[in-house]
């Protein structure tokens, strides 16, 4: 499925996030805290703070920019504590946006919010 769909670029970003999955079934929710370093509307690089064990498929929520629960799915484990993970909706070019604005990415400095599009 993920292999058919259109890869969109990647774009540097530095956000906070955080992970949130279930443990043993469905006993109760875990959530980690990760950085965004990467991101597009279909995909995204997280920064790991420690090693631990990321579960095939989990929420991912960016409280800064107040985009709750994108499910993910995880492609790869990277050196260094980075996982490559695919969205399993697109983000809006909204959305996107509002990462960029909250981003503490040099590139991302001169973005502003449009309060009009809300």
């Amino acid at each position: 499925m993920y292999d058919r769909e259109a890869r969109f670029p990647m774009q540097d970003t530095c956000n906070a996030a955080r992970i949130e999955y279930t443990e043993k079934g469905v006993m109760h929710m875990a959530a980690r805290r990760c950085d965004i370093v990467r991101i597009s509307q279909s995909a995204a690089i997280l920064s790991l703070l420690t090693q631990y064990h990321v579960p095939r498929q989990f929420y991912l929520d960016l409280p800064d920019a107040r985009i709750k629960k994108i499910g993910c799915v995880l492609m790869k484990t990277l050196p260094k504590n980075l996982i490559e993970v695919r969205f399993l909706r697109q983000l809006s070019d909204k959305e996107l946006n509002r990462v960029f604005v909250y981003s503490t990415h040099p590139a991302h400095r001169n973005h502003v919010l449009d309060v009009r599009a809300w």
